[in-house]
């Protein structure tokens, strides 16, 4: 698969996800302090993305 979320532990000890594709990181979280976070954090990408808006602030 050619995208994927990863979950990993930041050097503070926290908890972030990024988003990759092909290898790349196209976007990373906040810092949570528990897993159980990150994985909301990823449903409510997964949930809320598809139908976000995309705001242009170069103006």
């Amino acid at each position: 698969m050619a995208h994927k979320f990863e979950i990993y532990k930041d050097k503070a000890g926290e908890f972030r996800v990024r988003f990759k594709y092909n290898s790349e990181t196209i976007f990373s979280t906040e810092g949570y302090s528990s897993k159980a976070s990150a994985k909301n954090a990823i449903e409510s990408i997964k949930k809320n993305g598809p139908d976000a808006p995309t705001e242009d602030n170069t103006d």
